[in-house]
């Protein structure tokens, strides 16, 4: 049997191809819904090999074959770990011809799987591969240029898409890590004591590192919480300061305006909130400083709410809301700031090359929703019903009743002023456009 999907990307041929063989193209080309873990990329369209692992710990192997190599017009995959190939054959034509500037790619499959199943992956892998090319041709077009780029929290949901794509874009990425570096592309990272030469070559640092907020908020949790961002932030933007990177990129968060500020709009002019996480991002954002008086440009991206099946709070939801047992929280009235995960990663981007951004930045979508509306979307895009609200007390079950308060009933009404006001290309403005690309349910991806 065999499936064929083709697209016209607007990107010349040569472009179309050399990014497939840049290191992070599977990752960014994999779709999130599907429980699989890239182990390894290949190195090469020519002869290389990807390993996946697969529920239950199977591996799955794709090996290019030589054969079909032929840049940069083609190149092919198939399924060699056994016992996988005796049950599931598996070959994979990748094809490319140009079309008046643009790019025909398209996807030949040969496997018994059947096609209304592969559909959706299909049509995210070529939506994915439209869209990041855009966004990075946005930048190119803008003056930005190959750089190197060093990330913390380069493992995390936000750092493994992030240097996956600026990797694609054709940039240097050095991971700063806390363990001994184990791959040429890692630096070891003292968050207490940076090595003077960490930034060495640097041209820009993204700092995303940060104990998970998540968890009951107890003195514990909460110290653990300020002292992973506050010091280690303030040091590193000594060490920035000291000579090298030309601009600064910073984790921060939609709590700074508070837990709950009714029906408020809030963008970057508005003031500080109340709570324990308006004062760490508070303090997280000052503690930048020393970048910005060294002569830094520095950026604050304040997150929303980041919607990936891979982590967060969809993460959590998708299995109850697939099995229909999802519901509002609550009176469904709390204000959710969301944001998906490659919008994140283009407002990323956009602070790392567009000299016009410096200081706190709303990294939420145009159009934030109630909670009541979150629900109801997302029971629509997988088609069950959103029954089973959540009681009150529930949340202050597994957070505790401050925990609750700040992050399960947090209630901000966050909006993108300042990207707006530049006019921001968004991937995905409206809620439902995002959740369907990000599960699978694109209306392109059903069965023909």
């Amino acid at each position: 049997m065999s499936i064929v999907h083709s697209s016209l990307i607007d990107a010349p041929i040569e472009l179309v191809f050399e990014w497939h063989g840049r290191p992070g193209a599977f990752t960014r080309l994999s779709p999130p819904w599907q429980p699989i873990r890239i182990v390894e990329e290949a190195t090469s369209l020519s002869d290389g090999r990807a390993v996946l692992r697969l529920p239950g710990g199977m591996r799955w192997v794709a090996q290019h074959d030589p054969s079909g190599y032929d840049p940069p017009r083609a190149f092919v995959d198939e399924l060699i770990s056994f016992p996988l190939r005796s049950v599931v054959p598996w070959r994979h034509q990748h094809q490319f011809s140009s079309s008046e500037g643009a790019t025909v790619v398209t996807d030949r499959l040969t496997t018994p799987v059947p096609a209304r199943l592969l559909r959706p992956m299909f049509v995210y892998r070529h939506r994915q591969l439209a869209d990041d090319l855009a966004a990075q041709k946005w930048a190119l077009d803008r003056g930005a240029t190959p750089s190197t780029v060093a990330v913390t929290g380069a493992s995390g949901l936000i750092g493994g898409a992030l240097v996956a794509f600026l990797s694609t874009a054709g940039h240097r990425v050095i991971r700063l890590v806390r363990h001994a570096p184990q791959r040429p592309d890692e630096r070891q990272w003292s968050p207490d004591d940076p090595a003077g030469d960490l930034l060495a070559d640097v041209d820009a640092v993204v700092h995303l590192a940060g104990a998970g907020i998540a968890g009951r908020f107890n003195q514990e949790h909460k110290q653990a919480i300020y002292d992973s961002r506050i010091g280690p932030t303030r040091r590193l933007a000594e060490l920035a300061a000291q000579g090298g990177p030309r601009v600064l990129v910073t984790a921060s968060a939609v709590g700074f305006y508070g837990a709950d500020r009714g029906d408020e709009i809030l963008t970057e002019a508005s003031g500080r909130g109340d709570g324990f996480l308006a004062e760490v991002v508070a303090d997280w954002e000052q503690a930048t400083a020393p970048a910005a008086d060294g002569g830094l440009r520095v950026v604050q991206i304040r997150t929303g709410i980041v919607q990936s099946p891979r982590g967060g709070t969809l993460r959590l939801l998708y299995p109850l809301f697939a099995a229909g047992l999802g519901g509002r929280l609550g009176s469904g009235r709390q204000w959710l700031p969301w944001i998906g995960i490659d919008d994140l990663v283009d407002i990323y981007q956009r602070a790392l090359f567009d000299d016009a951004l410096s200081g706190p930045l709303n990294a939420v979508a145009p159009a934030p929703v109630r909670n009541l509306d979150y629900t109801r979307t997302l029971a629509r895009v997988l088609h069950r019903p959103a029954v089973f609200p959540v009681p009150g007390f529930g949340p202050q079950l597994l957070l505790g009743r401050e925990g609750a308060r700040e992050l399960a009933e947090a209630s901000q009404r966050a909006t993108p002023q300042r990207l707006v006001e530049l006019d921001h290309p968004f991937r995905h403005p409206q809620l439902e456009g995002a959740l369907r690309h990000l599960l699978g349910h694109d209306p392109g991806g059903a069965a023909p």
